[in-house]
């Protein structure tokens, strides 16, 4: 199954102020942060999304100590949690975006992060309850998101009628927040394998159109030659 890394579908949420970001580095519930720390905490956030493109490590400094300041900043756990997702440490970004999801257990920019981090580990089963939840929340703002990683998720596991129908919602969010082409072409290979063979070649040729002679397009090709004329 064609692969999608973190930095294509996990990165958005921090191009966006209202989908932003969390960690989990000291939570005492029950203990009450003062307003200049609350305010502080922001701003080591705001130094942390700066430095995030050009100084990886600066920008996991400032998350800390944002999170440090105020234990409910849950967007700076989340930043926590996506770095240590693309430096490969997924058990320790496991807990940051589930201390997340403890914090506010609407945040479904968290829940669809902690999916595929459980989805790198194996952990399927537990992927799909994760995107699932994410889902739950009607002002989830890129639901394509959780949708596709749903339909993945659940395509692994053999569920291809709940996998179709995850891509099917994915499609209609408009602006899409997965490339299309990518979209379509786990949608076709789905269509396939539950032998609707007319929808998958639709689905297919749509790829090869929308990205042409791309990574996709290539291998809807190669599917598209199983399929009887």
């Amino acid at each position: 199954m064609t692969q999608i890394r973190f930095a294509c579908s996990i990165v958005r949420p921090f191009a966006c102020p209202l989908l932003v970001l969390a960690l989990f580095i000291g939570w005492l519930p029950g203990c009450a942060t003062s307003e200049g720390s609350v305010q502080k905490s922001k701003g080591y956030y705001q130094e942390g999304i700066a430095s995030l493109d050009q100084d990886q490590q600066k920008a996991f400094v400032s998350f800390q100590k944002a999170a440090q300041l105020d234990p409910n900043n849950k967007e700076a756990r989340y930043g926590l949690g996506h770095i240590l997702a693309l430096q490969g440490k997924l058990p320790q970004a496991e807990e940051e975006f589930r201390a997340a999801t403890k914090l506010d257990d609407s945040y479904s920019e968290a829940y669809t992060y902690l999916g595929q981090v459980l989805e790198k580990q194996g952990r399927w089963t537990e992927a799909i309850t994760a995107f699932r939840q994410a889902l739950t929340n009607p002002l989830y703002g890129t639901p394509d998101l959780a949708r596709f990683h749903l339909g993945r998720a659940l395509a692994h596991e053999g569920d291809y009628q709940g996998a179709m129908e995850a891509f099917e919602d994915a499609l209609v969010v408009n602006p899409p927040n997965i490339p299309p082409a990518l979209l379509q072409l786990e949608l076709g290979r789905t269509y396939y394998k539950l032998g609707f063979e007319r929808r998958s070649r639709e689905a297919l040729t749509k790829v090869t159109t929308l990205d042409k002679s791309g990574e996709y397009a290539a291998v809807a090709k190669e599917l598209l030659t199983r399929i009887k004329p």
